[in-house]
């Protein structure tokens, strides 16, 4: 079971996600119907750990196995949801992900992976070019460049 409840004002989100940069660039996601990127990774499982979740996303995801990663960031994030309206707040763990030793050998500027028949997009954005996109979260675009050595937390209020 992922780690989304509905409550009566919105819902409480618990995610993880991997930072994977070449390059300098950064790998994303994106979504068609809102025009937003976003970070690869996804939902963490009642009883399962953040680390646990972003092996299995990243096999899900980018078909790949990882071993070498390291937390960057822990975000506290209150937004809305543009597709459903509605109001989140959401805890996520951002690692950096070193993809050397791994499967990984789509470097060409966009591609598109099949995860149990649905299709993701992806491409690689330049740091310099992040701030021309919708890029979430948001604090990415400031931070990308200059990687903490330490995990840091981070508040966001979107609204």
């Amino acid at each position: 079971m992922d780690l989304t409840i509905k409550m009566n004002d919105g819902y409480f989100n618990y995610r993880v996600a991997a930072v994977i940069i070449h390059n300098n660039k950064l790998l994303v996601m994106y979504n068609q119907e809102t025009d937003t990127y976003y970070l690869p990774g996804g939902r963490v499982k009642l009883h399962e750990s953040s680390q646990t979740a972003l092996k299995r996303e990243l096999k899900e995801e980018l078909s790949i196995n990882i071993n070498h990663f390291r937390p960057l960031w822990f975000n506290e994030n209150f937004f809305i949801e543009e597709s459903i309206g509605e109001k989140f707040h959401e805890l996520g763990v951002y690692y950096l992900v070193d993809i050397k030793d791994t499967e990984f050998n789509h470097f060409e500027n966009a591609f598109i992976l099949k995860e149990n028949g649905r299709i993701n997009h992806f491409k690689w954005i330049a740091f310099e070019n992040l701030e021309d996109q919708i890029v979430y979260p948001l604090f990415l675009k400031d931070r990308i460049s200059s990687l903490p050595a330490q995990l840091e937390m981070i508040t966001e209020y979107e609204y």
